[in-house]
């Protein structure tokens, strides 16, 4: 029987997300908040696992009093349990603190019951960073997996496990020992829609919630903006392209019309010595 945690976020959807102009930040105000996509992805990987081998899923987050509704979300999809640390103390967070506050979150959970294996989404969409999973990977001493795209076995009796690891030009086979922590691309399965019972489950389901007291052995200057070393000196939205030739006309006119384009460029080009 296996223990899975699988560690989510509550994320802005920068489908929708605006950036503010005076600022230069996002402004989080003008969209929703989802559950992060590839973090889905993860849940979903983490019930496949317990439904192969059975077993139990929990979910961690670490978040503001509205990060619960991701967590109800992650019911839907089939997790057991949710966590969520939530506190002032925790805010202001980069990718290094927040490694750390999970990884004393995955260690109280461990307490109640064994931890065997940690998923987690490729990226959060709202940071691409991928920094976190390894990160907890790194303070727990356990093999971080990067980039899995499929779990071809899993054996705790023995304590290994493999999986597919995506590459640039196809995949590597890995075997590693358990526990580990896999960071899992979205092609590793697909998310399908929420059954009734499980909905039902989320609707009234109650996560667990502890604030920074509820950890042991917590060094609070690791936390939060003090436990962050991450300066970021200045932000700013992409300018939008300008100019360009718009092609109208029958498909042949239009060939003319690019050629013509590229003769152009490329006598300027010639003109500035940048061709021969």
């Amino acid at each position: 029987m296996l223990h899975i945690v699988a560690c989510i976020k509550q994320v802005p959807d920068t489908k929708i997300i605006k950036m503010n102009p005076k600022t230069n930040t996002m402004d989080r105000s003008s969209a929703p908040a989802i559950l992060n996509p590839y973090d889905a992805h993860a849940v979903e990987e983490a019930v496949r696992l317990k439904n192969r081998y059975g077993g139990t899923v929990s979910v961690l987050t670490m978040g503001p009093p509205p990060a619960v509704k991701a967590i109800k979300k992650c019911i839907e999809i089939g997790a057991d349990e949710g966590y969520m640390i939530s506190d002032r103390a925790f805010a202001g967070a980069d990718t290094l603190a927040t490694s750390y506050a999970l990884t004393k979150a995955i260690n109280k959970i461990a307490t109640i019951l064994p931890v065997d294996l940690i998923i987690c989404g490729k990226m959060t969409i709202d940071g691409d960073t991928g920094q976190v999973g390894p990160g907890i990977a790194r303070r727990l001493d356990i093999p971080p997996l990067t980039s899995v795209k499929k779990v071809a076995e899993i054996n705790k009796e023995r304590g290994y496990v493999i999986v597919h690891r995506k590459l640039e030009d196809g995949y590597e086979v890995i075997q590693s020992t358990l526990p580990c922590l896999f960071s899992v691309e979205k092609e590793i399965n697909e998310v399908p829609y929420s059954t009734m019972p499980n909905m039902i489950k989320a609707a009234y389901y109650q996560p667990h919630i502890w604030s920074v007291n509820d950890l042991e052995d917590v060094d609070r200057t690791q936390l939060g903006l003090k436990g962050s070393p991450t300066i970021v000196s200045s932000v700013w939205a992409p300018q939008k392209p300008q100019g360009g030739s718009k092609l109208e006309g029958a498909a042949n006119e239009q060939v003319a019309q690019l050629l013509g384009i590229l003769m152009e460029k490329k006598e300027l080009f010639q003109a500035r010595g940048d061709i021969q």
